[in-house]
């Protein structure tokens, strides 16, 4: 059995991931891409494109989600704004 670790607001703190414009993300928000992107493999992320429900992460990457025909995108959370 294991037990929720209870978690106070500097624990918080250290893994919150800001957008290009400095709005803290949260998991499940929607954001745009600011600049066209490269995707290895996968050609072009357009300036504009939609990308719903992100998760956070905690490394260099700081947001993970599914665009439009592309899935397992790891952005850079600079490259990002809140829709």
């Amino acid at each position: 059995m294991s037990k929720k670790k209870n978690f106070d607001e500097e624990d918080e703190s250290k893994f919150a991931v800001y957008d290009s414009n400095g709005t803290l993300l949260a998991e499940g928000d929607t954001v745009l891409i600011i600049k066209d992107l490269k995707v290895k493999g996968g050609g072009t992320l357009k300036r504009g494109t939609k990308i719903k429900g992100i998760r956070l992460s905690d490394g260099a990457e700081g947001v993970l989600g599914n665009a439009d025909g592309m899935k397992g995108l790891s952005i850079r959370a600079e490259y990002v704004k809140k829709a």
